[in-house]
């Protein structure tokens, strides 16, 4: 199904962006088998290196986890195709993506999800809560971003730009989640982060019975306890075992 087979594919791109095209379908295919994905509708992007800002994106009209390394749309920021493809790309998401990519320069990947839990959370007036330890790394770096309705048009931009600022974590209202990282992987990992941070608040707030909120003081000083965690390699740490989990189930991403 894809533009052109694998090995031609390979042969027009760098070596480095092939292995980010392998990460790429690796982290849709993530996705997908942790149960956040919404058919075909949301979106994960990475920036190629290079000063023209030239990003990866998700070909429209495939699941998560039918994508592969070559059928990734190489796209620039006016949404022309660098590289043919016979798939198109999802309006919404590119208006998002592109947005994210043109403000954040420190960034090299996207992630926006429509899980219930995240939607249910984005449509509480106030929104992420302090009470669980997931919360406290979200809360460290979260933004909010208000519904305007589906994100088709460009002069959102510069509102979605400005909310986010230089969060990683950013809540669209009434919407989804959205994380970006320096890597593939943390991006992935803020996510994984973000989604268990929705699904404890919506559990426990089911319970009915009052819930007891983290110290702020604490949320505070939460960057040193995640660089203590993860052995200062954020995502890096845990995505080896995400890609050997993933290789154990099905490897044909890295097509």
């Amino acid at each position: 199904m894809n533009a052109f087979a694998q090995p031609e594919i390979q042969k027009l791109v760098s070596a480095e962006e092939w292995q980010l095209r392998v990460d790429l379908a690796a982290c849709y295919r993530l996705v997908a088998l942790y149960g956040w994905s919404d058919l075909v509708f949301t979106h994960i992007s990475a920036r190629v290196p290079g000063p023209e800002h030239h990003f990866l994106i998700n070909p429209y009209g495939l699941m998560f986890d039918e994508i592969t390394a070559s059928s990734l749309v190489k796209v620039d920021q006016q949404c022309n195709k660098i590289i043919d493809s016979p798939y198109p790309v999802n309006p919404a998401g590119f208006v998002i993506h592109s947005a994210v990519h043109a403000a954040r320069e420190d960034i090299q990947c996207v992630l926006h999800t429509h899980t219930k839990a995240g939607i249910a959370v984005s449509a509480q007036k106030n929104g992420v809560l302090p009470i669980s330890q997931q919360s406290t790394f979200v809360l460290a770096s979260l933004a909010y971003h208000d519904y305007e309705g589906v994100a088709f048009r460009d002069d959102e931009k510069p509102r979605l730009q400005a909310d986010m600022g230089h969060a990683n974590f950013l809540m669209l209202r009434n919407h989804g989640l959205l994380t970006c990282g320096k890597t593939i992987a943390d991006a992935f990992l803020s996510m994984y982060t973000f989604e268990n941070t929705c699904q404890i608040q919506i559990a426990a707030q089911s319970g009915g019975s009052e819930l007891t909120h983290v110290n702020p003081q604490i949320i505070d000083g939460v960057g040193q306890a995640m660089k203590v965690q993860s052995g200062g390699l954020g995502g890096l740490f845990v995505w080896p075992s995400l890609i050997r989990k993933l290789d154990r189930i099905d490897d044909s991403y890295k097509q």
